[in-house]
């Protein structure tokens, strides 16, 4: 890695994935340029993935590859914060410990963030290219359509994804971050709550990620009770309000910063 600014910054929450992530963090670093960082915390597991990760960077012989651990298990929502909170990068993305990334994916979520604050992609199927779940594709033309994707975020019927998500350095700090203490899962719906509450979302049409399913994935893939989804609804709900509190924070202080470069111009 050069001295310069870090351009961009990966971010990984591993947690017993011994068995997949070395494929992973080898299609990412593929995919790094020089300024570029991978930054992982292990989210204390109880098998030898720190190990697995330790022995790929070594054989891969890669400085750009950070690896912290937590002092205990504390569940993938605020592993993923504390990876963010380490990214230095102008750009940050989130990447699962499973997946693989698709050919030119890094510089496609790089220029999708040219002119937003938020990008996401979609995902195949690792192993059935082109497959998807349930739900339909990001469609490039519903990005500025924000108020329909909130909607369709309260539903369950858009597609945000961490593992095809990427976002500017301009809105971790009173935007991104803290995630809400009530935010107990979706952290990347919450992300993608905040690029549209702040008008400004960029959606992916090409498949940016080969998503790995297995028992073992860390995020719910089967139905879910009604219980569970009204829950799920009702914290969502509360992340709308807390972005659009912190959005409005936001301009305030900018309007301040503002005012006061104006009033110190005009002495």
């Amino acid at each position: 890695m050069t001295s310069g600014e870090i351009r961009a910054s990966v971010c990984m929450a591993t947690y017993k994935g011994s068995a997949y992530v070395a494929e992973q963090i080898e299609s990412i670093v593929a995919q790094l340029g020089p300024d570029d960082e991978l930054v992982i915390v292990d989210d204390s597991s109880p098998d030898d993935t720190a190990a697995v990760i330790v022995q790929t960077v070594a054989r891969l012989n890669e400085s750009r590859v950070f690896l912290t651990s937590t002092n205990e298990n504390v569940g993938y929502v605020r592993a993923f914060e504390a990876a963010i909170r380490r990214a230095r990068g102008r750009y940050v993305f989130l990447s699962d410990q499973d997946d693989v990334w698709t050919p030119g994916r890094h510089e496609a979520m790089i220029a999708g963030l040219s002119d937003a604050l938020v990008v996401a992609g979609n995902h195949s199927i690792l192993g059935r290219a082109g497959t998807r779940l349930w739900y339909p594709p990001l469609r490039a033309g519903t990005s500025s359509k924000h108020l329909l994707n909130l909607f369709a975020i309260l539903v369950g019927y858009r597609p945000y994804f961490g593992c095809a998500m990427g976002f500017r350095r301009e809105v971790v700090d009173g935007g991104v971050l803290p995630i809400p203490p009530f935010v107990t899962e979706s952290h990347d719906v919450w992300i993608a709550i905040t690029g549209n509450v702040r008008g400004s979302i960029r959606h992916l049409e090409r498949d940016v990620v080969e998503r790995r399913l297995h028992d073992s994935n860390q995020t719910p893939l089967g139905v879910r009770g009604l219980g569970t989804i009204l829950r799920a609804r009702r914290m969502l709900a509360r992340a709308v309000l807390e972005a659009w509190r912190r959005a409005l924070a936001a301009k305030r202080a900018r309007q301040a910063l503002r005012a006061g470069r104006a009033a110190r111009a005009s002495r």
